[in-house]
Protein backbone atom coordinates (compact mmCIF):
# COMPACT_ATOMS: atom_id res chain seq x y z
CA UNK A 1 0.00 0.00 0.00
CA UNK A 2 1.81 3.25 -0.86
CA UNK A 3 1.80 6.28 1.73
CA UNK A 4 -0.30 9.43 0.38
CA UNK A 5 1.93 12.18 0.34
CA UNK A 6 0.06 14.81 -1.49
CA UNK A 7 -0.44 18.21 0.56
CA UNK A 8 -4.07 18.80 -0.97
CA UNK A 9 -6.56 16.20 -2.83
CA UNK A 10 -6.51 16.03 -6.40
CA UNK A 11 -9.42 16.75 -8.73
CA UNK A 12 -9.84 15.27 -11.92
CA UNK A 13 -9.08 17.65 -14.43
CA UNK A 14 -8.74 18.16 -18.34
CA UNK A 15 -6.09 20.69 -20.05
CA UNK A 16 -3.59 20.97 -22.19
CA UNK A 17 0.17 21.63 -21.07
CA UNK A 18 3.65 22.18 -21.93
CA UNK A 19 6.19 20.98 -19.95
CA UNK A 20 9.68 22.60 -20.51
CA UNK A 21 12.63 20.64 -19.08
CA UNK A 22 15.40 23.89 -19.28
CA UNK A 23 18.23 21.82 -18.50
CA UNK A 24 17.64 19.46 -21.21
CA UNK A 25 15.97 22.53 -23.60
CA UNK A 26 13.50 20.33 -24.28
CA UNK A 27 9.27 21.05 -24.57
CA UNK A 28 6.82 18.37 -24.18
CA UNK A 29 2.85 19.10 -25.25
CA UNK A 30 0.98 16.99 -22.63
CA UNK A 31 -2.49 16.63 -20.91
CA UNK A 32 -3.31 16.85 -17.39
CA UNK A 33 -5.53 14.82 -16.06
CA UNK A 34 -5.67 16.08 -12.26
CA UNK A 35 -5.21 19.16 -10.57
CA UNK A 36 -4.11 20.49 -7.22
CA UNK A 37 -3.03 24.17 -5.33
CA UNK A 38 -0.03 22.28 -4.83
CA UNK A 39 0.72 20.02 -8.17
CA UNK A 40 -0.94 17.74 -10.85
CA UNK A 41 -0.28 14.63 -12.91
CA UNK A 42 0.50 15.10 -16.38
CA UNK A 43 0.18 12.15 -19.18
CA UNK A 44 3.42 11.81 -21.37
CA UNK A 45 4.41 8.65 -22.74
CA UNK A 46 8.26 9.58 -21.97
CA UNK A 47 8.17 11.49 -18.50
CA UNK A 48 10.93 13.33 -16.74
CA UNK A 49 13.06 11.47 -14.04
CA UNK A 50 12.14 11.86 -10.32
CA UNK A 51 13.54 15.58 -9.22
CA UNK A 52 14.02 16.89 -12.66
CA UNK A 53 12.84 20.80 -12.35
CA UNK A 54 10.37 21.99 -14.91
CA UNK A 55 8.32 24.94 -16.28
CA UNK A 56 4.40 23.84 -16.44
CA UNK A 57 2.31 25.79 -18.71
CA UNK A 58 -1.54 24.87 -18.20
CA UNK A 59 -4.02 26.17 -20.79
CA UNK A 60 -7.35 25.71 -20.33
CA UNK A 61 -10.30 27.93 -22.19
CA UNK A 62 -9.14 31.81 -22.34
CA UNK A 63 -6.81 30.84 -19.34
CA UNK A 64 -3.34 30.04 -18.53
CA UNK A 65 -1.10 28.81 -15.60
CA UNK A 66 2.75 29.30 -15.93
CA UNK A 67 4.99 27.61 -13.01
CA UNK A 68 7.77 25.90 -11.88
CA UNK A 69 7.57 22.44 -10.69
CA UNK A 70 9.31 19.49 -9.74
CA UNK A 71 8.49 15.85 -10.64
CA UNK A 72 7.90 14.11 -7.54
CA UNK A 73 6.95 10.44 -8.89
CA UNK A 74 6.62 9.26 -12.92
CA UNK A 75 4.91 6.03 -14.62
CA UNK A 76 6.91 4.71 -17.18
CA UNK A 77 4.88 5.03 -20.50
CA UNK A 78 1.69 6.75 -18.83
CA UNK A 79 2.63 10.09 -16.79
CA UNK A 80 4.22 11.93 -14.07
CA UNK A 81 2.90 13.38 -10.82
CA UNK A 82 4.67 16.98 -10.68
CA UNK A 83 4.76 19.63 -7.23
CA UNK A 84 4.50 23.30 -7.79
CA UNK A 85 7.59 25.21 -6.62
CA UNK A 86 6.82 28.83 -7.53
CA UNK A 87 3.08 29.44 -8.37
CA UNK A 88 2.29 32.62 -8.12
CA UNK A 89 -0.55 34.65 -6.83
CA UNK A 90 -2.23 35.25 -9.72
CA UNK A 91 -2.13 31.73 -11.27
CA UNK A 92 -2.93 30.08 -7.47
CA UNK A 93 -6.25 32.03 -8.24
CA UNK A 94 -6.42 30.92 -11.47
CA UNK A 95 -5.98 27.62 -10.15
CA UNK A 96 -8.36 28.17 -7.26
CA UNK A 97 -10.96 29.06 -10.02
CA UNK A 98 -10.26 25.89 -12.45
CA UNK A 99 -10.39 23.00 -9.14
CA UNK A 100 -13.92 24.96 -8.26
CA UNK A 101 -15.53 24.11 -11.27
CA UNK A 102 -14.23 21.16 -11.65
CA UNK A 103 -16.02 20.17 -8.34
CA UNK A 104 -19.24 21.59 -9.52
CA UNK A 105 -19.07 19.85 -12.82
CA UNK A 106 -18.15 16.51 -10.95
CA UNK A 107 -21.47 16.87 -8.90
CA UNK A 108 -23.66 17.60 -12.09
CA UNK A 109 -22.09 14.27 -13.87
Amino acid sequence: MSVERRRSVRTPFKASAEIIDEAENTRSTSQVCDLSLHGCFVQLSNPFPEGTPVTIEIYKDEDFVETPATVVFFQPKCGMGLTFTGLEPQFAAILKKWITQSKVTARHI
